[in-house]
């Protein structure tokens, strides 16, 4: 980390359909590695690309016929929309690859020139794996490893199978630049080292991505950005697990994904989402569903209520604020332990400190954990304060109700009960009384 100066790059989405769950878990997890880096007063910058040509998009745009610009801009639109709802912060630096095509067209040519690529007859470029002594010190797989079964399809004009495109050419009907190898288009490894050093530099602090990118696409970064560079050029990676169903990993190919929209659809806050994620480790794979979102919603409610509760009365006591956000910092700072994290608001709410300062030590840490736990809670405390719409009719029934109970009128107690639900009111008999609740 160079002197309060963080750069943070992460590898966008190829921008072909919408975004499902499992994407917005790994940009949650971001989130919180940006947030919690600039809670500790870093400078950080934060580079987020969107990959927006690629076989995928070019295959929906024909099906489609639009252009391929049309489809990455519409599925761009509708992942911020997304991450917007579930409190993710937008990238400082938001790049297109298709914005980058000289930068990428230079690396290339100086690749080409130092023997470490090559250009085919047909006017594909790859990279020799073999050129670079660290292949794979990234996923411990190595081109020897990688050799047994692999082999060159007929017709294929690599010199070596392990050998990976820098540069593309162009097929009918497919978007193209000019370069000095025809008309083509750029691979998707060569966008990320290009993007990344134009903004970042030449030393990367902190590269994000999905673990399956860890192979071959952070693999293949590291080979071509280092022959490059010639020097080490990432110190950390942060690579966050899958989100898994009881059928397996979600993903696009399969067809069946959830989204933040769909959830939403079903009544879900997408910041219960937010919480579900944050309840599980990044390096852990985490299973959803249904039952377990249902468990993540009761426990952010009933969180929320309990900061309602809060009178917000008295003197904030800084001292004490100071104390439970070192606390949080070594709980989140470890690694990104989240869920201590989120059982740091817990201890806060239980601790023997006055209202005023658990409502400021709860705001201070969601500008990490980005829940709004303050902002729902005022929410709810407006709704319970406000007059509630046929709230004296639901009261004189109840009451209604109580009468037929002391007089053993079981039938017409169970009537008034069935009647209440009917309307959407759940009642709930306690040595206080009855209380009621919309549903």
């Amino acid at each position: 980390v160079r002197k309060g100066l963080v750069g943070v790059y992460a590898c966008g989405i190829t921008a072909y359909a919408l975004s499902h769950i499992g994407h917005a878990r790994s940009a949650v997890a971001f989130d919180i590695l940006v947030r919690l880096l600039r809670y500790k007063g870093y400078e950080v910058t934060f580079v987020r690309n969107f990959t927006d040509v690629d076989d995928k998009i070019i295959k929906r745009a024909n099906d489609e016929g639009v252009s391929s610009t049309e489809i990455a801009e519409t599925y761009i639109k509708a992942y911020h929309e997304d991450m917007d709802r579930l409190g993710v912060i937008r990238a400082d630096i938001e790049p297109r690859a298709t914005e980058h095509i000289q930068e990428m067209l230079n690396l290339t040519e100086r690749l080409i020139a130092d023997g470490k690529a090559y250009a085919t007859p047909s006017g594909d470029v790859y990279f020799r794996v073999r050129s670079f002594p660290g292949y794979g010190k990234l996923s411990g797989r190595t081109p020897d490893d990688l050799r047994s079964g692999a082999r060159v399809v007929p017709g294929d004009e690599k010199e070596d199978p392990l050998d990976f495109a820098l540069w593309k050419s162009a097929k009918p009907g497919e978007p193209y630049w000019e370069s000095p190898w025809g008309k083509g288009r750029p691979g998707w490894h060569i966008e990320c080292s290009c993007i990344s050093m134009k903004y970042l530099g030449e030393h990367l602090d902190i590269h994000c991505g999905g673990i399956d990118n860890a192979f071959p696409h952070h693999t293949n970064e590291i080979a071509q950005s280092e022959a490059y560079l010639g020097h080490p050029w990432c110190k950390y990676w942060v690579h966050i697990h899958h989100l898994n169903t009881n059928s397996g990993k979600m993903s696009k190919s399969k067809g069946e994904f959830l989204t933040v929209s769909l959830l939403e659809e079903k009544g879900y806050d997408p910041l219960v989402y937010r919480f579900f994620c944050l309840q599980s480790h990044y390096r852990k794979g985490l299973v959803f569903s249904w039952e377990n979102l249902d468990n993540a919603k009761a426990a952010y409610d009933k969180l929320v209520a309990r900061v309602a509760a809060l009178s917000g009365e008295g003197t904030v006591d800084e001292g004490a604020v100071e104390r439970f956000k070192n606390d949080f910092l070594e709980a989140v700072g470890n690694d990104l332990n989240t869920s201590l994290g989120v059982t740091a608001l817990y201890d806060v709410l239980k601790a023997g400190v006055n209202d005023a300062t658990k409502r400021a030590t709860l705001d201070s840490f969601d500008q990490v954990l980005g829940l709004e736990l303050l902002a729902h809670a005022d929410a709810l405390k407006a709704q319970q304060a406000a007059p509630v719409e046929g709230a004296e009719e639901i009261e004189a029934l109840i009451a209604k109700r109580l009468e037929a109970k002391k007089a053993k009128n079981w039938a017409e107690a169970d009537a008034i009960r069935d009647q209440l639900r009917a309307m959407g009111v759940e009642i709930k008999d306690g040595k206080d009384g009855t209380t009621w609740t919309r549903v």
